[in-house]
């Protein structure tokens, strides 16, 4: 027994004809009169008698429309469940992403998120690139913005726009407004740093930056906060490389450099796992999310 027989079943019983409702199932009175026999040999149980041209259900087929009612009513259910309809996905949303940009950049895309999807509810986890790479892959999160590079064949990438690093050198004094000064090879050669872990994609990116100036900086503490290394800095304790979105705003007591010639940039990116079977409702948010994360990046002159 399948669930095709019991709709052609429920078909004939509510048309009273086998014709009637081959009509409305789009199959030939020879297709569903062969199902109805399968379907009473499987349950040994005689469904239908004939009065003249119209078929009388016994009594044991109005018990077994009675129970295929309830099962095809949650087969409905389950269709609808994970129905990939933008429109008719109820399901629970789960999007990634780092704490800079939800501070900084994701506040009123969300926003507007919410207003063009109300009915869907969206779940905000905080992490770090890799966790969100790794949540993606096992389908924890439908999708992450993350940090790139990031090499992995199995995600989906709409890249966003760059976003540059910038080095923090602590102030004694209180700084006003936003410039960003040159720095000499020299002097990071012998400052003290306060870095991102080395297992995270941000850390990668600033290696590489060392690398390319044939450095090796000295990294006397190590913190996955953002914030928690900005306050670190104010405090006199070393200099650092930030995201340069996260150090704009009110007065501070830190400086901030580029060496000439020598930009440390990150591309921001929307990310999903890469399936045979993508979810609808996925793809129509990192579309939306991707427009209004560019057009807020433009409005900020990047």
């Amino acid at each position: 027994m399948d669930i095709r027989q019991l709709e052609l079943f429920m078909a004939v019983l509510e048309c009273s004809s086998v014709t009637r409702a081959a009509g409305r199932v789009n199959l030939s009175p020879g297709a569903v009169s062969l199902q109805l026999r399968n379907l009473a040999s499987e349950l040994r149980a005689d469904l239908f008698v004939r009065n003249g041209k119209r078929l009388i259900p016994t009594p044991a087929a109005l018990r077994l429309a009675e129970l295929a009612r309830g099962v095809l009513w949650q087969m409905r259910g389950i269709e609808q469940e994970f129905s990939n309809d933008p429109a008719t996905d109820r399901r629970p949303f789960s999007f990634a992403t780092g704490a800079t940009a939800l501070i900084h950049q994701l506040g009123r895309p969300l926003r507007l998120l919410r207003k063009r999807f109300p009915q869907i509810r969206v779940k905000i986890t905080v992490a770090a690139t890799e966790e969100m790479v790794s949540g993606l892959l096992d389908r924890r999160f439908d999708l992450a913005l993350i940090s790139l590079p990031f090499d992995h064949h199995q995600l989906s990438i709409l890249p966003l726009f760059e976003e540059e690093m910038l080095i923090l050198k602590p102030s004694p004094r209180r700084i006003r407004g936003w410039h960003v000064g040159a720095i000499r090879p020299s002097e990071l050669a012998a400052a003290q740093f306060l870095l991102y872990p080395k297992r995270s994609n941000m850390r990668a990116m600033i290696d590489r930056f060392f690398r390319d100036l044939a450095l090796t900086p000295e990294v006397i503490m190590e913190a996955d906060d953002t914030v928690a290394i900005k306050r670190l800095v104010e405090a006199g304790f070393g200099y650092s490389i930030l995201p340069e979105k996260a150090l704009r705003g009110q007065p501070r007591f830190f400086q901030v450099y580029r060496v000439p010639g020598r930009p440390i940039k990150r591309q921001q990116a929307l990310a999903m796992a890469r399936t045979d079977h993508p979810r609808a409702l996925t793809e129509s948010i990192a579309r939306f999310l991707q427009s209004a994360l560019c057009r807020a990046d433009r409005r900020d002159g990047r």
